[in-house]
């Protein structure tokens, strides 16, 4: 999984807790989520808790970075003035293969053209020193 692109970001992730842990293992071009050590259940956002065991007990598990479009809305005015250039994009909630969602981005191709169930590969995306975006292109 190698990175393709440096692009600048207006709207970044404040890196707290759990939430820096997540794009810690993004920034070392890993995409890691927490799975339960008790009953191996995936979650994502990070939280303490299992919501399947309610166990305490996690690690961070890494995936292979492929998966399917489970979903995705298009937007065609931006209501944040960071992203006007962008629009129309589409939001895309990717499900891996190991499970979790994740909401991100699906590049290299036009919102009219995503579907359900299209194959996707993760990348990283560097957008600052400190934060690596994990988006995703499409397979074949």
């Amino acid at each position: 999984m190698k990175t393709e692109s440096k692009t600048q970001t207006v709207r970044l992730p404040i890196l707290h807790g759990y939430t820096k842990e997540f794009y810690d293992w993004c920034r070392q071009q890993e995409l890691r989520f927490q799975r339960c050590q008790k009953c191996g259940a995936w979650r994502h956002p990070p939280r303490p808790m299992c919501h399947s065991c309610h166990s305490l007990q996690w690690e961070w598990a890494p995936t292979k970075g492929k998966g399917k479009v489970y979903c995705w809305t298009t937007v065609h005015q931006a209501l944040d003035p960071a992203f006007a250039e962008a629009v129309p994009y589409a939001a895309v909630v990717v499900e891996l293969d190991e499970g979790p969602r994740l909401a991100t981005w699906v590049t290299g191709i036009l919102p009219d053209d995503l579907q359900i169930g299209m194959p996707v590969e993760l990348w990283f995306d560097d957008v600052s020193d400190e934060v690596t975006l994990p988006k995703f292109k499409r397979v074949g």
